[in-house]
């Protein structure tokens, strides 16, 4: 399943995260590849010294790891009114990923529903 941004939602995430260099970069990178999250994170992560060993799936796993992060009930507030900022400062500040690929997981999380995203906790 491919999860995509739209022209107007990375605009849009662009003008939330303009404090946030690592996250501007992850746009640029999306923006690049036409929206698809995964293909983004993926040249992200080898950008970023990762060996991510799949393609299909990889951002799926990389943002299960950040869960606990994400699912925290301020944090995951946040996410349901889909402000980025705050949840990306939270997962950075965790150290669970590297900086770059925090963004890519925000949306992640966003796109595939929170509620959703946050059952596994």
């Amino acid at each position: 399943m491919t999860i995509s941004l739209t022209f107007e939602e990375i605009a849009r995430y662009r003008e939330q995260l303009s404090d946030h260099p690592a996250a501007c970069k992850a746009l640029d990178a999306i923006e690049d590849c036409e929206g698809d999250l995964e293909d983004a994170a993926i040249d992200l992560a080898l950008h970023a010294g990762q060996e991510p060993n799949v393609s299909e799936g990889w951002l799926d796993s990389m943002a299960k790891r950040c869960r606990p992060v994400l699912c925290q009930p301020s944090v995951r507030e946040q996410l349901d009114r889909h402000e980025i900022a705050g949840p990306v400062k939270a997962l950075v500040e965790a150290k669970l990923c590297p900086p770059v690929l925090v963004a890519p997981v925000v949306f992640y999380a966003v796109k595939t529903g929170v509620e959703d995203f946050c059952k596994g906790v």
